[in-house]
Formats: C-alpha cells, structure tokens, sequence
C-alpha cells in the first residue's frame, strides 16, 4: 500500500525561525511547529508533504490518487479571472472620506450630513487601453474610481484623471476602444495611441478633439497618482430631503499639487521601473505619508445650464471653474495599502449605477451607456450576480433582499419567504421615507436615434485648453501629436489630423505639419459650428499653474561616493524632513559608501537600478577620487544627464566637477544648478527644488517630449 515516506531529519539552513530539512533528493522541507499552523488542503486535510507528488516508486508514475496534487493544481489553472476589457491596469487601496461641513441642504446623500463625518472608503487607479501586464507610465488616461461603502449603501463615484471624454454617445465605446487598442490583425501596439487605428477613428470623430488635447499634454502622464486631480466627468445631481435638485460636478484636487513626467522620462521609467506609480503609491502609504484629495463639487441649477455655452449633458465639455468655483467639502486620506491585490485590487467591481439617496443621474447620453456597460461587465469578470458578497464588493450597511441563490452564493437565508408581499411576516419591506426616489424630471419628445444640436460645438473648447497652457505645456501638446502621428503610417490620416487642428490653433496646427514635414497643408476640418475665440483663459487647465506650494511628497536622489562629506548629507536629509520630502542614496554598490567621518553610509538603490529617473530632484555628494572613479560608469553620467535633459534641479559639492564634465552639462549650468558647500546652500536648494522643473532650461535642450 503506497504512503508516506518520511523526509530525512538531517538539519539544513535555518529561514527566519524555522529549520530548513533536507530530503531524500536533496529538495528543502519546511514543517510545522508551536508558532506555524499546519498546511491543509481546501477540505482542512492536514497535508504532510508539499514538496512531492504521490508516486509508484521513487522514479515510478504519478499516481492519480493524490487529491493534494490534483487540488492544488485544479486551484492553480483556475486562478485567473478575465481581465477588465478597459481599466485593466490598476492599483488599489483603502481609506476614508471626511466632510468638511454639513451639505443636507444641498443633498440627503450619506456621506455628506454633518461636519466630520468619515466614510469609508476603497479607490483603484488605473490605466484605460493596455492590459494588465502593461506599463504604469504609458500615455493614457487615468482612472480614478472611489467606492464609498456609507451608512446607506455603496456610491461609486467612477471617473478619470480628465474631466471629459473622447465620445457623446456610449453606442460608440466599444469602437473607441478597438481602435485604441492593439490591431487585431498583428496584437500591438501595446497600451499606446501611437498607430493608424486610433487616429484614424478620432480623426473621423471631430467630438474627441477636445479630449485629443487632453491626452496630448502632460496630463496623461502624471508624475505620481499621489500628484494628479480626479473628476466625475458627468453632470450628476444632488438631491435634499424636500426633493429639490441641483446639478453638480465632482472634482478631486490633490493636497500635493499637480505634477507630470516628462515624455522622455516616461518612456525610460517605463523601462527602469514598469511599477512606477504602483510602487510610489504602496510606498507612501506604508511609509505614514498618506496620500490626500480634497472633493470639490461644482454646484449650478437648471437656470445656469439653460444659459451655459455648452450643454452639461455633453460628456466632452466642462464647465470653467472659473465660472462654477469648485467648493471644497472634504478630503479623501488612502492610508491603508491592500492586504492581497486579487482579492481586493482585482475583484472590486465598480459600477456608475451604484448611488445612494441625495445623488441621482442625469441624461447625459455616456452615462446612460455606462449604467448598464459596468453591471454586464461584472457579471462576465466574477462569474456571476453574487460579486456584491466579495468582501471588497459588499456594503457595509445591513442588507436585505429577496435575491437568493446564484452561482457562488455565500449568505445563507433563513426563513420561508423569498418574495414579497408575502402572508408569513417575514422578510424586508421597502421604505417609503429611506428609499431611494428618483428625481422625478419630466421628459418629452419623439423616440429617435439622433445627436441634440446643442452638442455640435467640436472646437471652442479644445482651443480654450490649448489657449490656457503655458508655453511649455503648449510645446509638449505638439510634441506628442508630432511624435503619436508619426508613428502613423498613413499619410491621409496624418494630414486630416492636422485639418481638424487648424480649427483649434493655426500655430498648434503648423506646429504639428511642419513636424511632420507635410508637404502641403491641408484645409481645415469642415465643422458643424465655427471655432469660438472669446472663450477666456483658464488657469485652472495648466498643471504648471496649480503646482505644489512646497517639496512635499517630493523625493531626492543623492548620488554618493566613498570620503563623500557625511555632514552635507545629513544637512541636506534634515532639510528635506523638514519640508516632508524624503532622500534617497544612490552608489556604486548596494552596499553603501563609507563617509567623510567613516560611517557607512547605506544606499537605496544601486547606481543602475537607481537612475535620476526616480527623483524629483537630484544631488551629487562625492570625493574628488570617488567623482572620478564615478564618471567613467555610463550610469553615473546617465544619472546627471537625465536629470539635467529632464530640467530637475541639480545640487552638487565641488568634488562632482569631474562627473558634471564627463556628464557633459558642466559648461551648461544654470541656476538650477546649485552648490551644496553650506547648510545655508543646503536650504537654499531645498527651497528653489519647490518648483519642481527649471523650465528656463528647456529652450537650450529642446522640447522634452
């Protein structure tokens, strides 16, 4: 009869607590003791051996008895879910929600009642077209969804780092998405824009122009999640208790201030760190630097929407906030990093429809679209109607219903009935006071398949964002249309691009052809309405105009060597405590370097894992040997040149002159630049870091993009 043969009791190396012991073929055992539980399979059968199958033999078949190998390979092929068709790409964490102030005469919505009340609350970021083994830094859309599990059930407030979207209609999601996916004749490109589908379909949709200059400008590549808005996109509105309703649009504004990456910077954090903004946002939450988002709400009634420019129901507008201040009424803290990315990150479902009473839906035609596109999605992902019982998923309100059975079914009914009315007593019964009421609109007109009118303004707005831009972001607009159409490989398409530009900038528009070296510009775009050019500035659009107010959140990478002066260094880390911003050494070797007062100094990062890359700003504290020694390691001068091409601030001692030169930035300094000699110069730099980029330098190197 087979069973178990008993491993041998030799001894091996000690992991942690427990020994190490050594089998008959040399494979390492771990086994249970006083302070490990003992392994089981899925039917709490103890298991005695996980490192070999059942066999005839030591060399002899597999036997087909064995139901823990069969299990654990039967779990393991089963392991994956789909993948979300959109959003695929994310990361997750939890937190809560606190109201600044009472809004009950605004909306009867939970989470809004009185002063200091918390919500708790799960987000997920995510990136919109590449699959879920893409880059975090691709250039895309973020998504920016929040799950408020409140008193009376989950709202999911599901949106994007963009207040608005590339289509009016949802009907034409599903083709705005094929054609920014991969091609389906060859599977790529991946997570990216750049090829001819994807132009060739906004092209032919004048109503994504305002979302083209969206995601051509910096935006679509933020510096960290921690560093970018959110928004609702839609109008929704806001409901109190005596039925009056007001239209409101959602904004988060991060406490940390807007930042991006630079597109050069992307593409190489792509390569040195494909988790970039995953890592960064596990990394603050664990650290205690809890990330921050104040929710503003845009509130306007029926009166303002009839009198606006654009229609509010038009997902591909916003509304200046300069004309709707956006009021702050809480602050979104994320504080806890998930306990397993599956389980929670992979399986929350977010769904538009879900809102609680005080907040209600208007007929903006993609919202419409997106109320049933969400539900249908879960069902397919999680395999059925019960995903609302995964514990990310589930309301944290008691919930009654009548809705029983289905596949993976985990709450067990007690009782006779399962419908109502019923004759036993049993069961919930809805509640006229509590319940959610829709807002009762009134609604008129024919049934037909048709675009209201009032939607047909393609250009004004994307010429008002282009318009509020600072030079820079301006320059990166059309570097990055310059550099996706090139990757076009049709003329045509390239050239009806640049048609449809014309009715946005005429500059912008020259800008891109003379990038494409177009031989003949083409005329512009036939438009359903003239370009409007009143449309004021507003600053609220720039990222460089709502930049941080300190360093805060910030990250230096200090590049050190052996006899570097170790009193600098901790000048320059008590500096950046004070100001909230961390250090980071880089060296030669993992190992560290030992300092001018003989104490190792341990690093972070070695020097090609550690590119300036991963830094905000950049310092050099080095021996005159070790800064020589240093330049003749292409990583070391990579490390300088990024930083300086990426127009980071620069610290450096005077012993880093020879790794400036070889870097080949020595004869270029600017004041950015800055000697670290001093502990006033320490707080100087420090100081001149909060502005996060030297654009002056930007003219001398060229568009970063």
């Amino acid at each position: 009869m087979a069973q178990h043969r008993p491993t041998s009791t030799r001894p091996g190396a000690r992991t942690g607590e427990q020994t190490l012991r050594r089998g008959t073929g040399g494979e390492l055992h771990q086994y249970a003791d006083r302070d490990t539980p003992t392994l089981t399979t899925a039917q709490g059968i103890p298991v005695a051996d996980d490192q070999n199958s059942l066999k005839v033999g030591a060399r002899g078949p597999t036997a087909l008895e064995d139901f823990h190998f069969r299990e654990k390979l039967f779990h393991f092929d089963h392991e994956r879910i789909p993948e979300r068709v959109v959003h695929a790409r994310g990361v997750g964490a939890h937190g809560y929600f606190e109201a600044y102030e009472s809004l009950s005469g605004v909306t009867r919505a939970d989470p809004f009642q009185e002063k200091g009340r918390k919500t708790e609350v799960f987000v997920r970021f995510s990136t919109v077209a590449g699959n879920k083994g893409s880059p975090d830094l691709a250039r895309d859309v973020r998504g920016f969804a929040v799950k408020f599990y409140t008193r009376e059930g989950n709202w999911d407030l599901v949106g994007n780092n963009i207040p608005v979207f590339f289509i009016q209609d949802a009907v034409k999601f599903p083709d705005l998405i094929h054609a920014a996916k991969q091609e389906p004749d060859r599977g790529f490109p991946q997570a990216q824009t750049a090829h001819d589908n994807f132009w060739d379909f906004v092209s032919l949709t004048p109503e994504s122009m305002h979302m083209i200059m969206w995601i051509m400008s910096d935006r679509a590549i933020p510096r960290s999640l921690r560093f970018m808005e959110g928004f609702g996109v839609h109008t929704f509105r806001l409901v109190n208790a005596d039925g009056k309703a007001t239209f409101v649009k959602f904004h988060w504004k991060p406490k940390l201030g807007l930042q991006s990456l630079a597109w050069n910077e992307a593409l190489k954090l792509n390569g040195a760190d494909p988790d970039f903004h995953r890592r960064d946002l596990w990394d603050s939450i664990r650290s205690g630097n809890f990330p921050e988002w104040e929710l503003g709400l845009q509130l306007f009634d029926e009166d303002f929407a009839a009198t606006f420019e654009f229609d509010v129901l038009d997902p591909t507008k916003l509304v200046p906030e300069e004309l709707v201040p956006v009021r702050r009424v809480g602050r979104l803290v994320l504080d806890r990093v998930v306990d397993n990315f599956f389980a929670e990150t992979e399986q929350v479902a977010f769904c538009t429809q879900n809102i609680v009473p005080g907040i209600d839906f208007t007929n903006d035609p993609l919202l419409q679209g997106r109320n049933f596109s969400y539900l249908d999605t879960q069902l397919k992902r999680l395999g059925g109607p019960n995903f609302t019982e995964i514990p990310v998923n589930r309301a944290r309100c008691p919930i009654h219903t009548f809705q029983f059975d289905g596949h993976m079914q985990t709450t067990v009914p007690k009782g006779r009935a399962n419908y109502q009315p019923n004759s036993w007593g049993e069961g919930p019964r809805p509640d006229l006071k509590r319940g959610f009421t829709t807002y009762p609109r009134a609604e008129q007109g024919e049934v037909q398949r048709v675009r209201s009118e009032s939607f047909a303004d393609h250009y004004s707005q994307a010429r008002q964002f282009y318009c509020s831009q600072t030079g820079p972001e301006r320059g990166h607009i059309a570097g990055a249309l310059i550099f996706e159409l090139s990757k076009v490989e049709t003329p045509a398409i390239r050239a009806r691009m640049v048609s449809h530009l014309l009715n946005i900038d005429e500059n912008l528009a020259k800008e891109v052809a003379d990038g494409l070296r177009l031989d003949d510009m083409p005329s512009p775009a036939d438009a359903a309405l003239p370009t409007r050019r009143d449309l004021p500035e507003s600053v609220a659009l720039s990222i460089v105009r709502n930049g941080p107010r300190s360093f805060a959140g910030r990250k230096v990478g200090v590049l050190v060597t052996d006899g570097a002066d170790s009193s600098v260094l901790e000048a320059l880390r008590a500096e950046l405590e004070n100001e909230g911003a961390s250090l980071e050494v880089v060296a030669a070797h993992i190992g560290g370097v030992d300092g001018s007062d003989g104490i190792r100094i341990v690093a972070d990062h070695e020097i090609d894992g550690g590119p300036s890359l991963l830094f905000d700003a950049v310092a050099l504290i080095t021996s005159d040997q070790g800064a020589e020694r240093l330049s003749r390691k292409p990583a070391a001068r990579d490390f300088v040149a990024d930083a300086y091409a990426h127009l980071k601030f620069i610290g450096f001692v005077a012993a880093a002159a020879p790794l400036l030169r070889n870097a080949g930035v020595l004869d270029g300094q600017d004041r950015a630049f800055m000697a670290l000699n001093t502990v006033e110069e320490v707080g100087a730099f420090v100081a001149a870091c909060r502005d996060l980029r030297f654009w002056e330098r930007e003219p001398s190197i060229g568009s970063m993009v």
